[in-house]
């Protein structure tokens, strides 16, 4: 079930969401101060190609001081609208009770997108 839901997932544009992920993570780490984002950035990539059977969570010894001043910096800077995207699409996909699965699935990524200092996949 998991590999069918990730197949699925993927053409059903999870894909471009990770390709996203990882060419604005490029992006940030063409500079030096925004290195952490764009790892953070890969981390989300990595997790929108294969959310069914994973999760993010805290890693050890987190959440952190470095990391919730990061997890701040990141709110601030405005990358909360990674979340708030992934919450509209959410709530897009459990109109209907086939598209429930992918819709816990945006949940998931809006938590892990809102706070992704400390989290680790699972």
């Amino acid at each position: 079930m998991k590999l069918l839901g990730n197949i699925v997932w993927l053409v059903l544009g999870g894909l471009l969401v990770a390709m996203i992920y990882y060419l604005v993570g490029f992006l940030m780490c063409l500079t030096f101060i925004g290195i952490p984002f764009g790892v953070q950035l890969f981390k989300l990539g990595t997790y929108a190609l294969w959310p069914f059977g994973h999760e993010l969570v805290d890693g050890p010894n987190e959440p952190g001081c470095v990391s919730v001043a990061m997890n701040l910096i990141w709110i601030l800077l405005g990358w909360w609208e990674i979340a708030l995207t992934h919450l509209v699409f959410g709530l897009f996909l459990c109109i209907t009770i086939v598209g429930i699965p992918w819709g816990v699935q945006h949940f998931k990524m809006a938590l892990g997108s809102i706070f992704p200092f400390g989290k680790e996949i699972h």
